[in-house]
């Protein structure tokens, strides 16, 4: 993922946050060697604002590196002590947007599941609750518009853009727990191996709300999905 200008992705800053659109495709820190990533971007695009100052930049949280979607950065370590409890709290809200699959006979619905995490495949799976090491995972997704996937001559299967909130943050949470209840992305080669197209995973924190570490005002930030699945309708 190449970067022209990091500016063209900061949706909002002052002296204590910053707010960026992750594209798709770009990890949030530590790529492969070689590789850019959003945390190195950042640092260079504040270094040069202020030179011969160490930049600070606080990660707050992350977005997996095919996922695209709203983040917010700390500038001081003040401020990421403060969104952090937010964050431990569950004050921030993030809204997601996803393109699944299939044909969805509950159009809303809260999913509540233990995922484990493995480690040596970088994959989460749905197991029994009392499992070791499961933690549980809650979202809540609503279907938004239903389409015909007419542009794919081997898949005229129905498509779905849905909202999802998350309760809880765990490891793939939203890939998984949507593949387990037979609506996978679109896009999603590890789990929804069934899916012909090339197309990028289908998944975007559209929205995030929290209050300012510092004003207390409460902000809101939204963008639209740049994905290929969500224009094809």
């Amino acid at each position: 993922m190449w970067i022209k200008d990091i500016r063209d992705y900061i949706l909002y800053e002052d002296k204590d946050i910053l707010v960026c659109h992750k594209p798709a495709g770009l990890a949030v820190q530590n790529a492969r060697v070689g590789s850019m990533d959003m945390e190195s971007l950042l640092k260079n695009y504040i270094a040069q604002k202020v030179p011969g100052k160490m930049p600070y930049l606080g990660i707050i949280h992350r977005l997996d590196q095919p996922v695209e979607g709203v983040l917010v950065f700390a500038l001081n370590p003040k401020a990421a002590a403060d969104l952090s409890r937010q964050m431990t709290a569950g004050k921030i809200k993030k809204t997601y947007l996803a393109v699944a699959e299939g044909t969805v006979k509950v159009k809303s619905a809260k999913l509540v599941d233990w995922l484990k995490k493995d480690g040596r495949t970088n994959s989460s799976a749905v197991v029994e609750g009392g499992t070791s090491g499961a933690k549980k995972a809650i979202l809540s997704y609503e279907v938004l518009e239903t389409w015909k996937n007419k542009e794919d001559a081997q898949d005229c299967g129905e498509r779905n853009l849905i909202r999802i909130d998350l309760d809880t943050g765990r490891h793939h949470q939203i890939r998984v727990q949507m593949a387990h209840a037979g609506m996978p992305l679109v896009g999603d080669r590890k789990y929804n191996p069934g899916q012909n197209s090339q197309e990028p995973l289908a998944l975007c924190s559209a929205k995030l709300g929290f209050q300012h570490p510092v004003t207390k005002k409460q902000l809101e930030f939204q963008v639209q999905p740049a994905g290929m699945a969500f224009k094809r309708h």
